[in-house]
């Protein structure tokens, strides 16, 4: 057996190092999350219990989680869905050149580069722009009683596709580009139409890659933050809610509150992987 050199140890522990240095500030607050009622917000703890689970779950916390809660978890599911839709259709769009698809393709990914408050801010003065037409030039129906088409499936939705699209895209464009079509060629010949082929033979085969795609939309939804603040509306999602109250807590709920939206993200990640697990058995 070959024996490994110094530079094999020393790079395992500038790795061992930086692993604790990423993943050791966030295994902190999930330990915090679980101290007694008389806990505050550093080590040692002071007890074990749930009770700032209990007091956040009991709606008389630092905030309206259930409502927060039931907002991101709303917009990532329509966030999710969207994202497979759009990205599996330009997928196979894109399997054929046509004109201008090289400058779609370029205009699709371009948010990747743009800064994410960038983003938020244009939706953002877009929305305003189209409230002060509608408030000036609209109909007197619509204009009387018209406050903002901001909200958080107008705007706020459009600024969280501009951040799954690319993604989901980019692995579409990845699978088709590895796609065998000899067994769509197969099922032609066997007499199959253009959607019985998608629907029996294309989809089954990408599956898996279509439900990381969604795990890919609902994720990046879920605690997205820089693209939600000036293009949510009038209401917050539960990261924003959580980031308000970075600077003005001073008890466990706001670690109980993180670990909570940590415990969601888990789970979607887990869930994931286990039915693509299963589809690939």
């Amino acid at each position: 057996m070959q024996r490994r050199g110094l530079g094999f140890y020393l790079l395992a522990v500038f790795f061992a190092l930086y692993v604790v240095f990423l993943y050791g500030p966030m295994i902190g607050i999930y330990i915090l999350s679980f101290q007694g009622p008389d806990g505050g917000l550093t080590f040692p703890m002071n007890g074990v219990s749930l009770v700032w689970f209990e007091k956040l779950f009991a709606g008389g916390g630092i905030v309206d989680i259930g409502a927060a809660f039931r907002r991101s978890l709303a917009l990532g599911a329509v966030v999710m869905l969207l994202t497979v839709v759009i990205s599996v259709s330009a997928g196979l769009a894109f399997r054929k050149r046509f004109a201008g698809s090289g400058l779609l393709f370029y205009v699709a990914i371009a948010s990747l580069i743009v800064p994410s408050i960038i983003t938020s801010l244009g939706i953002g003065l877009e929305f305003r722009l189209i409230d002060d037409l509608v408030k000036s030039h609209g109909p007197d129906w619509l204009a009387a009683d018209h406050t903002t088409w901001m909200g958080l499936f107008t705007s706020g939705l459009g600024a969280h596709l501009t951040w799954t699209l690319p993604f989901g895209l980019l692995i579409m464009f990845a699978i088709f580009n590895r796609f065998n079509p000899s067994y769509e060629e197969a099922a032609r010949d066997l007499g199959a139409t253009p959607w019985q082929t998608l629907r029996f033979v294309v989809l089954p085969i990408i599956l898996p890659s279509v439900i990381g795609i969604g795990l890919f939309g609902f994720t990046l939804s879920w605690d997205e933050i820089a693209r939600s603040s000036q293009a949510i509306g009038e209401v917050n999602t539960l990261p924003l809610e959580l980031q308000g109250l970075t600077t003005t807590v001073t008890k466990p709920d706001i670690y109980a509150l993180g670990t909570t939206v940590s415990a969601i993200s888990f789970a979607a990640i887990l869930t994931a992987l286990t039915i693509i697990r299963l589809l690939r058995r």
